[in-house]
């Protein structure tokens, strides 16, 4: 049948139509366009955001995901209530591709734990019910099998299986009693360590072999070397376990010390891949007979610079020889250093000078080469060379803008750096770059606890094995407040790590002097009159702000003060529980300070060394060596004859200058 043809009317009714269609669809799409640009140019939200920025994206934003991330940041404020979570969260669940699904399962759980929180568990089964469906290999459902499985046992046993390194799993293995489990993927988690030795007590006659060389490792993690033998029986250990038994015992007695040489000894001569590791921690060993025990060594591992570098310590090589052909080795910067150190303390500026210059500075770890740059200016000043001096110490600041050596160049300088600095302390968020996206998303959403669970996971509750991730797995801890293990393990990569720019070093050790007990140290500076700094500068030293701490000297708390000397101050007796209180072990740890203070004549470098040896011990030293401690303590704090006391001193006293420093910007410690 033949279509009539179209009438005026109609086609014109038809060219407007789709002319009101296509100025629709160009406007739809100037507007998307419009939006995207708009989202472009607006910087990203970040745990920097204001808390009124944050609750202005959230309610104003065009941008879904701005508006989630604005959620996620405001939920993650100290002294949000519950209920402000929940209502932060509610609905932000969304999204299923690769880009969002991690944020989506964070907000489920987020929101999860905030309706349980403000009393609502109906509310929060959902939740968790819908995060397991939707995201079940994400690690935020690991929390969802754990909360879940309290009426649903086998979903605690997916949850081990499935996620073995996640917190929640080592929870789970906790309450279960699982000790192997434990030992496997997390012997270091809190009440572990009971768990594992009741297991090699008590149930000795049912543990397989491998059973046993598993809770033999967890021992040796949590440094419990004699009860790792103990369980292990008559098993033979494999030969990384035979590594980390031998490194515990050799900070043990003698007779630990020739055991442990044994082992090593027995384990380099094997030819396995351990072999060099072993002859390492020989070349480490603190026992006096460990050198004719390197002898014994295969060729092959006696020309290694670890073994090398400890020989030419006793006189057997040339140390100029080893540092030519390892420069870059770590046993070669150890023993430059003690060459130079010998030759400063006999005054021999020319002899030091030869051994400073012969590695080159940029070739190391920043806190390395700024010893090295300090000591090449102390020797240019003591042979007439002042131009050369104030270089040195200039680039001695530019290397590692805070710590000791930075100190000691502005006193030798004369900075005006020295003086107290007006700024208000204040540690800006810094990205974490961990090279995995999703930790990254979530470290700058502020969610730092989820970040430390997805690195765990990652990981398979492995220790970090480069200096790279001891300084990720080091924030992340510190983020979510594990300071012990956070810090220290900041401290090793900062010893590893290669030299970066000035600004990005001081942004690196501004992580290592977090601000802690600011309350509680404050209130005791005040009272007591110390410097706040100095109290902060003593706590991250001496506990790493762990206040439930305790030494096995039997010191405890933040300030690891000794019962007897705790209770001498404090007028009545003081136990370990007492001294765990941050308040009083700081008001208690700033009294003994002040006492130290006055008896040393306000002299910083007498009060922090007797604060570690005793006031008895410095006493003795305050001549030693014919070096004077008002005009060259630098030389005086290296001439202590305890390597604890040295190097003690000098950590805090440098921690001192860089809570000093904390209201600085870095254009004034970077100029």
């Amino acid at each position: 049948m033949a279509q009539r043809p179209l009438s005026a009317e109609r086609r014109q009714s038809l060219v407007g139509t789709a002319l009101i269609g296509l100025c629709c669809l160009g406007t739809g799409v100037a507007l998307a366009a419009g939006r995207a640009w708009l989202v472009h140019l607006a910087p990203p939200l970040t745990p920097n955001s204001s808390a009124a920025e944050l609750s202005r994206n959230r309610r104003r934003s065009l941008d879904p995901d701005r508006r989630r991330d604005a959620a996620l940041l405001l939920s993650a404020q100290a002294g949000s209530t519950p209920e402000r979570r929940r209502a932060w969260l509610q609905s932000q669940g969304w999204g299923n591709h690769a880009s969002s699904r991690v944020l989506a399962a964070i907000s489920l759980k987020r929101a999860a734990l905030a309706a349980q929180a403000s009393g609502r568990p109906q509310e929060g089964q959902a939740l968790w019910r819908e995060l397991l469906r939707r995201f079940p290999q994400a690690p935020a459902s690991a929390d969802a099998l754990y909360a879940l499985g309290r009426q649903q046992p086998q979903l605690r046993r997916t949850l081990l299986e499935r996620f073995a390194a996640h917190p929640a799993a080592l929870a789970a293995a906790l309450e279960a009693g699982d000790a192997l489990h434990l030992a496997r993927w997390g012997a270091r988690w809190p009440g572990a360590e009971a768990l594992l030795l009741r297991t090699c007590d008590e149930q000795p006659a049912t543990l397989r072999a491998d059973d046993q060389q598993l809770l033999a490792a967890g021992l040796v993690q949590l440094g419990r070397s004699e009860q790792a033998l103990s369980c292990l029986g008559e098993t033979t250990p494999t030969a990384e376990l035979q590594l980390r038994l031998a490194q515990g015992m050799l900070r043990g007695s003698r007779a630990q010390q020739t055991q442990a040489e044994a082992r090593l000894l027995s384990l380099a001569k094997s030819g396995g891949p351990e072999g060099l590791e072993a002859a390492r921690l020989l070349a480490q060993s603190p026992a006096a007979g460990a050198v004719a025990v390197l002898h014994q060594l295969p060729p092959s591992l006696q020309d290694s610079a670890p073994v090398q570098a400890r020989l030419a310590e006793a006189g057997q090589r040339d140390p100029a020889s080893v540092l030519a052909r390892w420069p870059n080795d770590p046993a070669s910067w150890e023993l430059q250093w003690r060459e130079a150190r010998k030759a400063l303390l006999q005054r021999d500026w020319s002899q030091a000078q030869r051994w400073l210059d012969a590695l080159k500075s940029a070739t190391l770890p920043a806190p390395l080469a700024a010893r090295q740059l300090f000591w090449r200016g102390w020797t240019a000043q003591q042979q007439g060379d002042q131009a050369s001096a104030e270089q040195f110490w200039r680039a001695t600041q530019r290397t590692q803008p805070l710590g000791y050596y930075s100190w000691r160049a502005s006193e030798r300088l004369g900075d005006s750096r020295n003086d107290d600095a007006k700024g208000e302390p204040h540690q800006a968020w810094q990205p974490l770059n961990s090279g995995d996206a999703r930790i990254d998303a979530l470290w700058q959403r502020g969610q730092a606890l989820e970040a430390w669970e997805s690195w765990r996971t990652k990981q398979g509750g492995q220790a970090p094995s480069s200096p790279e991730e001891f300084l990720i797995e080091g924030r992340l801890r510190t983020a979510i407040g594990d300071d012990w293990t956070g810090l220290g393990q900041l401290e090793r990569a900062s010893f590893r790590l290669p030299q970066i720019g000035c600004r990005e070093q001081l942004e690196r050790e501004r992580q290592l002097h977090p601000l802690r007990f600011s309350k509680e140290l404050t209130d005791a500076s005040e009272d007591s009159g110390v410097d706040l700094a100095l109290l902060l500068a003593v706590a991250k030293q001496e506990s790493r702000f762990s206040p439930s701490v305790r030494s096995g000297a039997g010191a405890s708390g933040l300030l690891q003060l000794m019962p007897a000397t705790a209770g001498e101050l404090a007028g009545e007796s003081l136990d370990h529980q007492a001294l765990s209180d941050p308040g009083r072990n700081g008001a208690l740890g700033a009294a003994y300070l002040k006492q130290l203070l006055s008896g040393a004549g306000g002299n910083l470098f007498q009060a922090i060394a007797s604060y570690n040896a005793g006031p008895g011990a410095v006493g003795g030293w305050l001549t030693r060596g014919g070096f004077d401690l008002q005009r060259e303590p630098e030389l005086w704090t290296e001439a202590i004859p305890y390597p604890e006391t040295r190097l003690y001193t000098k950590k805090v006293l440098g921690n001192a200058w860089s809570y000093r420093q904390q209201g600085r910007s870095a254009e004034e410690l970077c100029r």
